[in-house]
């Protein structure tokens, strides 16, 4: 795999609309980080010789948080109630290559600072609720 750029790492929310949801970049990110989880469910017992045995599966999941700028008092504002409403949305985070992990989201975590000389940031993070699907170049 080459090397791709962290900057076209995209977080886009979705407007709920159906049958086709749109989604619209959220704000300019200037960092970002994504993990995939699978929690372990161990079923070691006195039959497993010593080693641990698990469930195949797991409970999975996917977080992203990142930070940077809102892009207008809109995307701010819609956030914002989304976190305050404790709401679970669509949302897309696509990579360079145009691959996207799709999925519901919550907002578990937003927080707004600045300088007195400089733009307003924030950060956040959000967490899946419900299975995650990879789009390949959406």
């Amino acid at each position: 795999m080459s090397a791709e750029s962290g900057e076209l790492f995209l977080l886009k929310a979705g407007d709920g609309g159906t049958p086709t949801e749109v989604f619209t970049t959220v704000a300019a990110l200037r960092t970002t980080d994504l993990s995939i989880n699978a929690e372990i469910i161990d079923t070691t017992s006195k039959d497993s010789s010593g080693w641990r045995d698990q469930l195949r599966g797991g409970v999975r999941s996917v977080s992203v948080s990142g930070s940077g700028v809102f892009t207008d008092d809109a995307s701010q504002r819609d956030i914002r109630t989304k976190a305050l409403n404790a709401s679970i949305n669509n949302y897309q985070v696509v990579f360079e290559n145009g691959d996207a992990f799709q999925g519901a989201f919550k907002i578990t975590s937003l927080g707004f600072g600045g300088e007195h000389n400089g733009e307003a940031t924030f950060d956040f993070t959000i967490e899946s609720s419900g299975p995650v699907t990879i789009i390949p170049g959406a």
